[in-house]
């Protein structure tokens, strides 16, 4: 409905600038189509008159008018009014909105999909954490993040490949490895011997008995099996970090998360894209040498100092990789790529934005997007949770997943917008209670079904198209209730842009509110058919796009509770 408004307005000034009442060199204006606060002042209102005034040298009241009045004819709209200092107030006729509902039945579980991104590719980086330990609750809000900006993508008709970046080179993993030989030559923790920066987790002796074991991990389609040689660090290395992948990815398979592509940092070395990357950038003029040391002169492409490349050692920098592997991303076609991180990533950005710059590859200002996310705070029983003993100093995803449950653990981390801190209250999350959000949600999502179950059970009919067909009652609880089952589609085409999948959740807890409003004034299993069926066409509505919604979080719809 808001596209069709949309349009007609379009077309009402286009129809003015032809007619001389608009100059024709006047810019159609970046007007919105939005619902009002109050019912009162229609469905929906624009303000495009007032955007026209001033260029305009007009009164918008009076263009408001010239706006309504070149209207193309349209049985959807019931009145138009002017409202205020120029807004047009549209009120729209009860059988576009019964039309509306009838969509939600037909496109079912595809309800609220759109083709904005349709023939794009969309690539989604996010968790790509260090293969050096159990993930923790951080890169848990990364992945429900990530996956679910995945997931909205997605019902926008994207071509969407969801991806790992594993730092699997560099100092963490030699740390890692000199770790797991530690426990291997049975080194403790405590001993002076212990490796200076080693990771001192139970999990590290996990892995090094495994290794002595000769035990053997799938991954990738090949097998390594551990050498029971505690000299040989090589091995050790490629053990340990085969072991904690394939943890990591049980640990995000058991949260409902997947991915694509699995990209290895240290194939940006073995296949000469970091060497390439460097050649590229300076050839193009953008480098230069001073103290031994090659620079990028980022500066000249926004960054607040220039950073350098390859050090005087002759090792690289970390961002040197970073700009390799996004020049992979736009290579594979990455139309538009998204990179979810912490939020103490945030001075890696305008660097590695800069070297791709610098690389004169055609690649837009910007590219790739960012979604940062902020700390998370366990709490249980009024006091903060932070260790666990596996991982030794934190708390691990699995941890907070085998304690608060994949479905609640998922809303929480994904309900709140990603820059914000938060607070995740396991006490709360565990709750069947109407205080839990999801708790709520769903068990409105059960109550809907229980409703069908209780008609079979008192011998009673439903005839959707017949409900369809009703006209709907004229009270304030059904009107809120079917304009906020039909703003789904909407919900859903603005998480996408925004890639802020958490107005998914905001979205689905205002509809459960709103139908329990209506649910409070409505009796449902009655003896007039006409209103029986009415009524529950406006409860089937709801729980099918409570199951939609649910789907793009990755929380299950549950028909009993």
């Amino acid at each position: 409905m808001k596209a069709t408004l949309h349009a007609l307005i379009a077309h009402a000034i286009d129809a003015l600038r032809a007619a001389g009442t608009l100059p024709a060199d006047l810019p159609t204006p970046d007007f919105v189509i939005e619902r009002p606060k109050a019912r009162v002042q229609g469905d929906f209102s624009t303000n495009a008159a007032m955007l026209l005034a001033k260029p305009a040298r007009s009164n918008p009241r009076a263009i408001a008018q010239s706006i309504v009045d070149a209207l193309p004819a349209n049985a959807d709209i019931g009145k138009v009014e002017i409202a205020g200092p120029g807004f047009i107030n549209f009120h729209i006729d009860e059988a576009a909105w019964r039309r509306q509902l009838g969509e939600v039945f037909a496109q079912g579980a595809r309800y609220g999909r759109n083709l904005t991104g349709q023939g794009r590719c969309a690539g989604v980086e996010y968790v790509s954490a260090n293969p050096t330990g159990p993930l923790h609750v951080g890169h848990g809000r990364a992945a429900v993040i990530g996956d679910c900006i995945a997931r909205v993508l997605d019902a926008n008709g994207w071509e969407v490949a969801r991806e790992y970046y594993y730092n699997d080179a560099g100092v963490q993993i030699e740390n890692l490895a000199l770790s797991v030989q530690a426990r291997a030559r049975g080194i403790g923790t405590d001993d002076p011997a212990w490796p200076e920066n080693g990771y001192r987790g139970d999990y590290i002796a996990d892995v090094a008995q495994a290794y002595l074991d000769g035990a053997s991990v799938e991954l990738d389609g090949e097998t390594l099996t551990g050498a029971r040689d505690a000299d040989n660090l090589d091995a050790i290395r490629r053990f340990a970090v085969a072991w904690l992948r394939r943890e990591q990815n049980s640990d995000l398979a058991a949260y409902g998360v997947g991915f694509d592509v699995y990209f290895l940092e240290s194939s940006l070395y073995t296949q000469g894209k970091v060497e390439e990357t460097v050649a590229a950038l300076t050839a193009n003029g953008h480098t230069y040498e001073d103290g031994g040391a090659l620079w990028l002169r980022t500066t000249a492409f926004g960054d607040d100092k220039d950073r350098v490349m390859r050090k005087s050692d002759g090792t690289y920098t970390y961002f040197v990789p970073d700009v390799a592997y996004h020049l992979s991303k736009w290579q594979r076609g990455y139309q538009r790529a998204i990179t979810e991180l912490g939020a103490d990533h945030h001075g890696s950005l305008a660097r590695v934005r800069a070297g791709l710059q610098a690389l004169d590859a055609g690649i837009p200002q910007g590219w790739p997007e960012y979604v940062l996310h902020q700390m998370v705070t366990v709490m249980r029983g009024g006091e903060e949770v932070k260790l666990s003993k596996r991982a030794g100093s934190y708390l691990t995803l699995r941890d907070l997943v085998d304690e608060a449950g994949r479905d609640a653990t998922r809303w929480f981390l994904v309900a709140r917008k990603p820059d914000s801190q938060l607070t995740f209250d396991i006490d709360l999350a565990r709750s069947q209670s109407l205080d839990n959000p999801v708790y709520y949600v769903q068990v409105s999502h059960a109550r809907m079904c229980g409703l069908m179950r209780q008609l079979d059970e008192r011998g009673l009919s439903f005839d959707r198209d017949a409900g369809l067909q009703l006209g709907l009652e004229d009270d304030a609880a059904t009107h809120e209730l079917v304009t906020t089952i039909l703003r789904y589609p909407d919900v859903v085409e603005t998480a996408g842009r925004d890639l802020e999948p958490h107005q998914v959740a905001a979205y689905l807890l205002e509809l459960a509110q709103v139908f329990q409003s209506y649910y409070n004034d409505h009796q449902f299993l009655v003896d007039d058919a006409d209103q029986r069926h009415a009524r529950l066409v406006l409860a089937m509505a709801t729980r099918q796009v409570l199951a939609n919604g649910l789907e793009l979080l990755g929380v299950s719809a549950p028909e009993v509770m």
